[in-house]
């Protein structure tokens, strides 16, 4: 059975009274895929089931791969962003999408077809509270941005705080107030890791700490300050994997929108 033949049946039975319009829905959730030639099947689902569109990973797919997946994703979501993007795979992109626009801190390449944008044409926010992103130096703002651009990108309001390292350590508490009023943070740093110790020390929110692979040659590509960030004596503090600033990003979204969510349930009613 095909796709749209899943789905007609499926209304059919919604419209007879066979099939409970929630089961319905829960069974869409769960359906199908598009295949793009014969080297990827395209999720237009994942929105549905997560909340965050499918995201196109870019290393290691052609200029015409990240093309063609692209074509076939852009009909189905309002934003679609395409990760670790180099410059001139960009070039080629651009020249077949020419309203594909580039975050080229980030590496990020995206589509942006929603008309509701802000001064700097990203996405109006859709949703309540704000990711506070640190940055401990700007060697680290490459992942930081990836971070803050992906929350963007995915409706969500961005605040940020670049260049507050411990090395400085002044830096970071002229700016304590917006620790301490943040919803959920994300620290982002190399070296040895420390920063997010500090922050998750003076916050009363999570706190996601992603270590970079920026340091000398102790840092060991970034595995230094993960195992800072994973013995932290500070509680409060989740860790993503090396440079996965768009994980974090996700990762703080998906905090704010459970926060959000839970905020309708009235106080000791059942959870179904």
């Amino acid at each position: 059975m095909t796709h749209p033949d899943l789905i007609r049946d499926l209304l059919q039975s919604v419209a007879s009274g066979a099939l409970d319009p929630e089961a319905a829905f829960s069974k869409l959730k769960h359906l199908g895929y598009e295949p793009v030639a014969d080297f990827a099947k395209v999720d237009h689902h994942r929105a549905l089931r997560t909340g965050f569109p499918e995201a196109i990973w870019g290393p290691g797919k052609t200029p015409e791969q990240i093309v063609q997946i692209m074509n076939a994703m852009r009909s189905q979501t309002p934003v679609l962003m395409a990760t670790r993007i180099e410059p001139a795979v960009y070039e080629v992109v651009r020249s077949r999408i020419p309203d594909a626009i580039y975050f080229p801190m980030a590496r990020i390449c995206a589509l942006i077809q929603t008309r509701d944008l802000t001064s700097s044409g990203l996405p109006k926010p859709t949703h309540a509270g704000a990711i506070t992103l640190v940055s401990a130096g700007t060697a680290d703002l490459p992942v930081a941005e990836e971070a803050a651009i992906t929350a963007e990108l995915s409706g969500f309001q961005v605040k940020r705080l670049w260049d507050v390292g411990v090395a400085g350590i002044h830096r970071l508490l002229r700016n304590q107030h917006l620790i301490q009023e943040a919803d959920v943070i994300v620290v982002v740093a190399g070296m040895e890791g420390a920063l997010p110790s500090v922050v998750a020390g003076l916050a009363n929110c999570p706190v996601i700490a992603v270590p970079t692979s920026i340091g000398y040659g102790a840092n060991l590509g970034g595995l230094a300050p993960l195992l800072t960030m994973l013995n932290s004596c500070a509680a409060g503090i989740g860790v993503v994997n090396i440079d996965n600033g768009f994980g974090a990003a996700i990762l703080a979204g998906q905090v704010l929108r459970t926060a959000q969510r839970l905020s309708t349930v009235p106080p000791h009613s059942p959870r179904v």
